[in-house]
């Protein structure tokens, strides 16, 4: 059994603490210290108007796996200060979350076992064991069910006797409208209780929280169990979806509990043979790596309807959580690393944005240009343009059409799946090669792209951004170069356009600029936008440009570390440079910095650099830069149409400290391959495991 490290368990809850995170990609759940209380989801697919921008935005559902605990007439619910936290830990190998605490009334104490989570294998449920046991003979109460107070919407329907069936499987169901009621969700939950003889009774009521209570008489020494099912699922999955819920949880039903988790621990064991083992380096950093992969993974699901967000399916409401939106963050480094190690799972994501092709089609003929232009805050439901307010980025982030359909070219090298490539990736190539088409400006100089931002959000606008047109160079030959293998016919201008494009390079200096017009001292001028151009993007250029746009930025890193993004990159810069201990030093402050307790997670901003901004994780295009980094930087693998074997392209250099970074499974074409970059090694090694 591979056993990653889990985070340390948490014994004391600060206030400030972001509730541990349980996802499955569908399933998204907030677990506060007593998970019975107070828990927060988010559901795949399902949106709502956002109060206070008036934007699509995703939307809260009602909480699967809530419940409550009575001894005597101390009700928990209503006496949290009671509640005395042992501790809360995950467990990485399981996809597990595990709470115990007392509770201390007048008539007992008792002592609480709590494990909770989200189904691999059947992934609209979500499931939780409760054990219970306590020190003297009293009367105790234990509820399970489904709660909806504090979520914006309304209850459309609500059941106990669940009509059509043989009552058997669901002791109840409901069906949610959105705020704004732009979308509605199903939920159905059933309870098993075990260890005495109980009086069961369903709450009746309309419009309280489903529930299921089970009064008994407790006695020391003896342990009672309260098992809870609950499946809950969008109208994205099935525009009846409160009856869609009994379908499934009848099947999870007759599953049962403990196979599902059994299901559920080895689709974990199978996720962790992608672990990224990191020789050499101190423990913490292992650490690190785990809970990157863990997050990464517990976001994205091969079924989901939509796609993930910035956050994965995390909520609080300390943060907006850019409001679910779908960003290029997604295609950019969260794609890239499941290209290698979850393929299925990467394909799911980039179907979403073929799904809303129409809408990007829509987006670029709004702008008065051909083709397809992909929003810069992609709704989550029909995929249009949903930043709030003015929306100023959205007028000038002209890199995101590129983004998502390199993704696409780089799925096509990653897998060689041409029959998909044909039906789902060709469309979206065409359509982006034909917006770049429409969107260049020809001069004296070949092609320009005028009037954009690009990985720097400015107040002004630049031309000749080098992360636009280094994209735009690298998306139009790339779908030249495959259009054959898609039995497809490339327009003849996209090499012209490519080779035109012009390249923001100082001849003098060697050093790609970040645009037309650059000075270091301009506002956001620190970003590394060019250097981000050679890696992560991977436009090939001569090695005296590499080394002096590298140096270069490097030299404005002090000032940029801390921000989102490509601080996790920075390592990577000083590792191509050959300086291990700049290497080491940078991800030490542009990732590690971000890492925080309790969970290991990763914070959008450096705290140390930005301690004004809200504690806002996991964030899932710092774990994504990371993993990149770990993956493809440090290891040299670029992925390409010739064979997995040409993909080691580079000298190994790593952080000072670290040996080698080995993987026991990546994807190469749909086959499995051993992954291993040593240092001082010429190349790194992928070896077929079959």
């Amino acid at each position: 059994m591979i056993e990653p490290l889990s985070p340390a368990a948490v014994r004391n809850y600060k206030p400030d603490f972001l509730p541990a995170y349980l996802s499955n990609g569908i399933l998204g759940l907030r677990v506060p210290r007593i998970p019975l209380l107070d828990g927060l989801a988010i559901l795949n697919g399902f949106a709502g108007i956002d109060g206070e921008t008036g934007v699509e935005a995703f939307a809260r559902a009602p909480y699967p796996l809530a419940g409550d605990i009575e001894i005597g007439r101390a009700r928990l619910s209503q006496a949290p200060h009671r509640v005395k936290l042992r501790d809360q830990r995950y467990d990485f190998a399981t996809g597990e979350l595990h709470t115990r605490f007392s509770y201390a009334t007048d008539d007992a104490l008792a002592d609480i076992e709590i494990v909770t989570f989200c189904s691999r294998s059947q992934p609209t449920l979500a499931l939780q064991e409760l054990t219970l046991r306590v020190d003297r003979s009293c009367t105790v109460v234990l509820s399970g069910g489904i709660n909806h107070i504090g979520v914006p919407g309304s209850l459309a329907a609500r059941e106990t006797k669940t009509r059509g069936t043989t009552g058997k499987s669901a002791d109840g169901l409901l069906r949610w409208e959105s705020s704004g009621a732009i979308a509605t969700c199903g939920a159905a939950y059933a309870c098993d209780f075990r260890g005495a003889e109980a009086e069961c009774s369903n709450d009746e009521n309309h419009s309280n929280p489903l529930s299921t209570r089970f009064s008994f008489r407790a006695r020391k020494g003896r342990t009672y169990r309260l098992r809870q099912m609950s499946c809950l699922l969008s109208e994205s999955m099935h525009s009846h979806p409160d009856r869609q819920a009994i379908r499934l949880l009848h099947a999870g039903s007759e599953r049962g509990f403990d196979r599902l988790r059994e299901e559920n621990r080895q689709a974990w064991q199978d996720i962790w043979r992608s672990r990224l083992n990191l020789v050499g380096a101190p423990r913490r950093w292992q650490e690190m790596a785990d809970a990157a992969l863990f997050y990464l993974h517990t976001s994205v699901h091969r079924s989901s309807p939509s796609s993930t967000s910035m956050f994965g399916l995390a909520y609080w409401p300390n943060y907006h959580y850019y409001r679910g939106h779908v960003m290029w963050d997604i295609e950019t480094f969260v794609v890239p690393p499941l290209l290698l190690i979850h393929p299925e799972g990467a394909r799911r994501l980039l179907e979403y944005r073929g799904d809303r092709l129409e809408a990007a089609r829509q987006n670029a003929a709004m702008a008065g240009y051909r083709g397809a232009q992909y929003p810069w805050e992609s709704s989550p439901l029909k995929g249009e343009e949903s930043a709030p307010e003015e929306g100023a980025a959205s007028a000038h982030e002209h890199h995101v059409s590129q983004d998502v359909a390199l993704a696409f070219l780089h799925y096509l090298y990653a897998t060689n799946d041409w029959e998909w490539g044909r039906v789902r990736a060709w469309p979206i190539l065409h359509a982006v090669c034909e917006w770049l088409e429409s969107r260049v400006v020809q001069t004296r100089r070949g092609f320009e792209i005028r009037d954009v931002n690009g990985i720097a959000e400015r107040e002004e606008t630049v031309s000749n951004n080098a992360f636009v047109n280094l994209s735009a160079i690298q998306l139009l030959r790339g779908t030249v170069e495959l259009a054959p293998a898609l039995g497809r016919e490339p327009e003849r201008s996209w090499t012209r356009i490519a080779d035109g494009l012009v390249v923001p390079l100082d001849p003098r200096t060697k050093i790609i600029r970040n645009h037309d017009g650059y000075r270091v001292n301009e506002e956001k001028g620190e970003t590394p936008e060019a250097a981000a151009a050679l890696f992560p993007l991977g436009y090939p250029c001569a090695p005296d440009v590499e080394k002096a746009t590298f140096e270069c930025y490097l030299g404005l890193a002090d000032r940029y570390v801390g921000s989102p993004m490509l601080s996790s990159m920075l390592g990577v810069f000083a590792a191509r440079l050959g300086d291990r201990s700049r290497s080491l030093e940078l991800f030490e402050r542009g990732y590690a910095d971000f890492v925080v307790d309790p969970f290991t997670v990763t914070l959008e901003y450096g705290p140390e650099a930005f301690p004004e901004q809200p504690r806002a994780a996991p964030f899932h295009a710092n774990i994504g830069g990371f993993l990149m980094s770990c993956l493809y930087g440090l290891t040299g693998l670029k992925l390409s149409n010739a064979a997995p074997s040409s993909w080691a392209e580079r000298p190994i250099v790593l952080p000072a400290g670290w040996d080698a970074i080995e993987v026991e499974q990546i994807w190469a074409r749909g086959e499995p391959a051993r992954l291993t970059a040593r240092h001082g090694d010429d190349r790194a090694y992928l070896e077929p495991t079959d």
